[in-house]
């Protein structure tokens, strides 16, 4: 167990290699306000990432990409919906992607990475705070940790701008969207 996971900063963190995002264990979803009044929680159900940690921690990475296509929120017209030109066209954009461009900083098992968000081929800066939720070795004797990460986006800024008002002011949906993200990564190298 000693070559799979080793302390950092009192941490029990995972041995430096690439790992990639379990397809099992993983949720990467989303808020957005409706209505002004009430909030929509939907997910992508397909997602994959290979995050590549350091002999250094702080020099980890991490590439993700997301099928638009996959985007589930329990209503199936929304769902339609999103998928057409009015959000993310999902034939002409069939993914969303994330590059990590540097971790920004850290306390405990908080770290805050600067990336690149790129939304039907507009690409903007974004800050993603993940919590490290830990590191250990499954049953099958895989090395494997844990994280949580947030964000929060206007989604106008990547040319989601869609939407109605409403009578009583205001508008049907939210500008700010909040992303939310859980995995496991299991290692590969």
């Amino acid at each position: 167990m000693t070559d799979t996971i080793r302390e950092f900063e009192g941490l029990q963190f995972p041995a430096a290699g690439t790992y990639e995002l379990d397809g099992a264990h993983k949720r990467v979803g989303f808020i957005a306000r409706h209505l002004m009044v009430s909030k929509v929680r939907g997910q992508f159900a397909e997602a994959t990432a290979t995050i590549t940690v350091g002999e250094d921690p702080l020099q980890s990475s991490v590439v993700a990409s997301i099928t638009t296509a996959s985007v589930e929120t329990g209503q199936v017209d929304r769902d339609n919906h999103l998928r057409t030109g009015d959000f993310f066209e999902a034939e002409k954009y069939p993914t969303i992607t994330f590059r990590s461009t540097g971790i920004k900083s850290h306390s405990g098992a908080e770290f805050v990475l600067d990336g690149e968000l790129t939304i039907k081929d507009v690409t903007k800066p974004v800050e993603l705070v993940v919590e490290f939720e830990g590191a250990t070795v499954s049953p099958y004797g895989q090395s494997v940790f844990g994280f949580s990460a947030t964000t929060e986006i206007d989604r106008e800024a990547w040319g989601l701008t869609w939407n109605v008002a409403l009578e009583s002011g205001g508008v049907m949906i939210g500008k700010k969207i909040k992303i939310e993200i859980e995995g496991e990564a299991i290692r590969q190298a």
